[in-house]
C-alpha cells in the first residue's frame, strides 16, 4: 500500500465529482454492450479519462473549486436522497409537511388522528399517523 501512497503524494485524489464521472463511465460502457450502441464505448472514455486526470492532478485549488460547483448543483438532490433514506429506515414515525410554511414534521406512528402543531409557524392541522 505504500507504493500507492507514494504515487498519490501531492495529488488531488478522489471526490464526489470523480465518483460521479466514474459512475457515468460505467453506465455508458454497460449501455454500449447493447446491440447497435457500440459508439457509446468511445463516448464513455471521456468521463473516465477526466476522472482519472482529476485524481492525479496537482492543481488542488482548482479541483476543489470544481467539486464545490458540482456539490452546489447536486447538493439539494443528495440532501433529498439522504432524507428519504432516513425516513425509510425510521419505522416508528410518520412524516408530514406543514401546509403553511412547508416545514417537515415527525410524529409517532399508530396514534390515530392527531392534531399536529408546527414548531416554525404555529399552525395546527389534523392528520392520521
Amino acid at each position: 500500500m505504500s507504493w500507492l501512497q507514494k504515487i498519490m503524494y501531492g495529488r488531488y485524489g478522489g471526490d464526489y465529482l470523480s465518483v460521479f464521472l466514474i459512475g457515468l463511465y460505467l453506465l455508458l460502457h454497460l449501455t454500449s454492450l447493447l446491440p447497435h450502441l457500440w459508439v457509446l464505448s468511445w463516448v464513455a472514455l471521456v468521463p473516465g479519462l477526466v476522472a482519472i486526470l482529476r485524481m492525479f492532478s496537482r492543481n488542488i485549488p482548482r479541483r476543489r473549486a470544481e467539486n464545490a460547483k458540482f456539490l452546489k448543483l447536486v447538493g439539494p438532490f443528495l440532501a433529498w436522497c439522504h432524507l428519504q433514506r432516513a425516513r425509510h429506515k425510521d419505522k416508528d414515525h410518520s412524516y408530514f409537511k406543514c401546509p403553511n410554511c412547508g416545514q417537515h414534521l415527525r410524529v409517532p406512528k399508530g396514534k390515530g388522528k392527531i392534531s399536529i402543531t408546527c414548531r416554525s409557524c404555529g399552525v395546527s392541522f389534523e392528520e392520521k399517523s
